[in-house]
């Protein structure tokens, strides 16, 4: 286990300095998917939260949803791609397994002289990424850093199973980390854990070097995603409370202190008993799956961009940000909101 507050309460803190986010404007509808598989809007809506999500035009990248959103959140800083130090892109879809998609993004941004590399944490990605990024800022290594979650899910569903095909939505959200100007802004502190034993519960069990891309392999559609539904809920609504509670209890804090919680978008079900755990108010949870889907590395952006615009994240509102995905990857971030 990875944890961050014994240096962050020496280091420089990195804040949030600026965010963007997009997804494509096409819609699958929960009325479309009744029309492919055997199911409901109800039977939906009731066991995940989800009315719609947003799916990309074929051959729309990853990298392009990325240079989307990246573009949003240097222009709402006034910051130049050539600015950029260091771009971080947590994605399990990337165009490819090689080059890494930050550097189809770093090209496409025209980003000249910023480096980077992807990290794959399924739907923890972000808050990878992000503490990744953090600490560049920290050290004092760099003073930008771009921050992108990004996948194009629809690329690796089976729109036949029905277990899958109704949670995975596209989308992409950025961020731009920069050293905070006091103690009383930008990250707090973050835990991280992994639990490797739960990999054969949700993954792609092809297209690795285990399995490469065989006629085989392509006929057990192997190169699609595989859940086990009923593991990954029962592992994600304990381990995203336990994390949460853990982070605020050691920092002090009770969920009530909290003035807007962020979780990974993948079930309105997990969210609320999380909250319900934490003792959260209502209106201090930011749900949007319901519009959005399980956007997975894009999840928390989106949810950052939807507390924005409902007004529920203001500067100085202390943040709680968790997530829990394939691997199993857990990550919880303490923040304050700084802009």
């Amino acid at each position: 286990m990875l944890t961050g507050s014994p240096f962050l309460t020496q280091l420089r803190r990195a804040k949030i300095s600026a965010l963007g986010v997009y997804v494509p404007p096409r819609l699958l509808t929960n009325q479309d998917l009744e029309k492919m598989v055997e199911t409901s809007d109800q039977w939906i809506m009731e066991r995940t939260g989800i009315r719609e999500r947003h799916i990309v035009d074929q051959g729309t990248a990853t990298s392009d949803l990325a240079c989307q959103a990246a573009r949003q959140a240097l222009a709402e800083r006034g910051v130049q791609p050539t600015d950029v130090e260091a771009i971080i892109v947590g994605t399990v879809t990337p165009d490819m397994l090689f080059p890494a998609t930050a550097c189809l993004v770093q090209n496409k941004l025209g980003a000249k002289g910023a480096w980077g590399f992807d990290v794959s944490a399924a739907c923890s990605g972000f808050v990878y990424a992000l503490q990744t990024g953090a600490q560049f800022i920290q050290t004092g290594a760099h003073k930008k850093v771009l921050v992108i979650g990004a996948d194009v899910m629809s690329a690796i569903i089976d729109y036949t199973d029905r277990a899958t095909c109704v949670i995975f939505g596209d989308g992409a959200g950025a961020v731009l980390l920069e050293p905070a100007e006091g103690d009383g802004e930008g990250i707090i502190d973050f835990i991280h854990e992994v639990d490797g034993s739960g990999g054969c519960s949700l993954n792609m069990p092809a297209g690795g070097s285990l399995h490469p891309a065989t006629h085989d392999t392509i006929d057990k559609k192997m190169h699609f995603v595989h859940q086990d539904g009923q593991a990954v809920f029962k592992y994600a609504v304990r381990k995203m409370a336990e994390s949460c509670e853990r982070i605020l209890e050691r920092n002090g804090f009770t969920g009530e202190d909290v003035k807007c919680f962020l979780p990974h978008q993948a079930n309105k079900r997990i969210i609320t008993a999380t909250a319900d755990r934490l003792k959260m108010p209502a209106d201090r949870i930011i749900i949007n799956i319901d519009r959005y889907g399980n956007t997975t590395g894009a999840t928390i952006p989106l949810a950052m961009h939807t507390a924005r615009e409902e007004g529920r994240l203001k500067k100085g509102d202390l943040c709680l940000v968790a997530a829990v995905g394939a691997g199993f990857t857990v990550g919880a971030t303490l923040l304050r909101w700084a802009y």
